[in-house]
């Protein structure tokens, strides 16, 4: 009987909050809802954020964060798990020994380290960390180019430097990575993937001319640990999320004076308008 209540697919997101509803665990929250799994959170951090930028933030204490995972897997069957803001080393540690000690299925590990509007959302000291204890957990890692570059200590410009970096990171040990072109200035967003069994792919869009992209990494990443936890295969889930974050950016809403946020129910709209 037990086993029979806890069948519906659950997933976690464990990330900072954003006061401004636009990205962290409030949109980890909206994306994984609208790809019908029953989401679940560890708050890691708390931010005063709104489209403007990040105001201040404050990281969570570790009794908190570990008693939010204790109660989690006290009562809950998590299939699939995703990493967002994780504030500073101490942060990343507490997470990751939380992760060797319970089991909530394949990790998703979105480096965030810089919000849209520029703020710092991990420390320098961290990094290191992330590399050397979050990465080797991972199944899939999706830095956009900046973290990449970060992540790699490499210079990443053209088509063979994302394979190199991609390389790179796998050599951390996380499974399968995608960098995200977003942050380039073609006229077509491409993102490179590489893939456990060494198959590799490119994923194209053109680029929308909007500045309502907040929590575009947050979406993709949820979208996919969504997917994952449904059962999908790794590159399923990565070629649905980047159809779902390519709908909630075309589809705009107008929330906000600055980088706004993503319209979180546009692909569910686009696919009842297909039938």
């Amino acid at each position: 009987m037990a086993e029979e209540l806890n069948s519906f697919p659950q997933t976690l997101t464990i990330a900072g909050t954003d006061s401004g509803g636009g990205a962290g665990v409030m949109a980890d929250l909206k994306t994984m809802q609208e790809r019908h799994v029953f989401s679940t959170a560890v708050i890691v951090a708390v931010t005063a954020q709104n489209t403007l930028g990040v105001q201040d933030f404050m990281a969570l204490p570790k009794k908190l964060i570990d008693e939010q995972f204790a109660s989690l897997a006290d009562d809950l069957a998590i299939k699939a798990c995703k990493t967002g803001m994780l504030a500073d080393a101490e942060h990343v540690e507490i997470v990751v020994a939380n992760l060797q000690k319970y089991s909530f299925g394949p990790l998703i590990v979105d480096p965030v380290m810089i919000a849209k509007g520029g703020a710092p959302l991990l420390a320098d000291d961290a990094i290191d960390v992330v590399k050397r204890d979050l990465l080797p957990l991972a199944t899939v890692v999706t830095p956009n180019l900046p973290e990449a570059e970060r992540l790699t200590d490499m210079t990443i410009k053209t088509d063979d430097d994302m394979r190199n970096a991609a390389k790179v990171l796998r050599g951390t040990g996380a499974k399968n990575v995608m960098i995200k072109g977003g942050h380039g200035d073609t006229e077509t967003v491409r993102d490179y993937v590489l893939l456990e069994n060494g198959r590799d792919f490119w994923l194209s869009a053109p680029r929308v001319d909007t500045v309502r992209t907040h929590g575009t990494g947050d979406t993709l990443s949820s979208a996919m640990t969504a997917e994952i936890a449904k059962g999908a295969d790794v590159e399923s889930a990565i070629r649905t999320a980047k159809d779902f974050v390519e709908a909630a950016i075309r589809n705009t809403i107008q929330v906000g004076h600055g980088h706004g946020p993503l319209n979180h129910w546009a692909y569910g709209e686009e696919q009842r308008h297909e039938i």
